[in-house]
């Protein structure tokens, strides 16, 4: 099994963020509150039994906020990684179409990764109205960012196919008749399938610290629906910090989450 052949930090990581999804999940029955109720008597309260983590400052439970953050960073970065996977898939195979296709996929890519992304990211908060449905904002942040990674994993699949395209067994297998699609599927995916997993292992933290960044610059998921990166803005209040130190619980859960999935992606060293 896996699970036996695995080192002890190995299983540890995986237990640890196993518990973290498991957490986000439940998040609706295990929050003390609902992410979005005030407690106006209890404005930036202290930890206490009633809020363990204490209050934000418009009276809300940090607790049960951190536990639905959790639920929109940990499920949605997977999702804009397999939307950026895909879609660099798709352009890897538009590029197999000949010398023509290969120069016009390679200038799109280069196109679009001198597109300052930051940008239209301003501008889609600048255009959403106020009264956007939180669900609308995570689904259009998660979205773009899955829509703008796609350059570099397109880069890497379209390198790789046409390294397969000049490889012996693939010149046999056209030399024999084989179909387009039949060698696609037979000799191509095979290959770009280990590829396209390990892009997606690696664009998930990336995006969870992508989020996390336009959270605290203000550009992420809209309040009141929380995200660790909307929790992140109280780090710009020092007084609030030295008040509560466990303001930092989203800083260092997202650490320890990115050490696990690090650990998780890194190929063990047998010694």
């Amino acid at each position: 099994m896996i699970w036996l052949r695995m080192t002890w930090p190995r299983k540890i990581a995986l237990l640890f963020l196993l518990a973290v999804a498991t957490c986000a999940l439940l998040a609706p029955r295990i929050a003390p509150y609902p992410y979005e109720r005030q407690f106006r008597e209890s404005i930036d309260a202290p930890p206490s039994a009633q809020f363990p983590l204490g209050t934000d400052s418009v009276g809300r439970d940090r607790l049960s906020r951190l536990l639905y953050a959790t639920q929109v960073s940990v499920f949605l970065a997977p999702g804009a990684a397999f939307v950026s996977v895909a879609i660099a898939l798709l352009i890897a195979c538009l590029a197999a179409g000949g010398a023509v296709a290969r120069r016009v996929v390679a200038g799109l890519t280069t196109l679009c990764l001198s597109l300052p992304w930051i940008f239209l990211f301003i501008i889609l908060r600048a255009e959403l109205p106020l009264d956007t449905a939180p669900l609308v904002s995570v689904v259009l942040t998660f979205a773009l960012m899955g829509v703008a990674g796609w350059p570099w994993p397109a880069r890497i699949f379209t390198a790789s196919a046409g390294q397969l395209a000049q490889s012996g067994f693939v010149l046999h297998a056209r030399a024999c008749g084989l179909g387009s699609w039949r060698i696609a599927a037979v000799h191509f995916w095979p290959h770009l399938r280990d590829l396209a997993l390990a892009q997606f292992r690696a664009l998930v933290p990336a995006y969870m610290l992508s989020e996390a960044s336009l959270g605290l610059l203000g550009l992420g998921v809209a309040d009141p629906l929380p995200s660790w990166g909307g929790m992140l803005q109280d780090l710009r209040h020092p007084d609030l910090i030295r008040a509560n130190p466990l303001v930092l619980a989203p800083l260092i859960l997202l650490i320890l989450v990115m050490l696990c999935l690090e650990n998780l992606r890194t190929p063990e060293i047998v010694v």
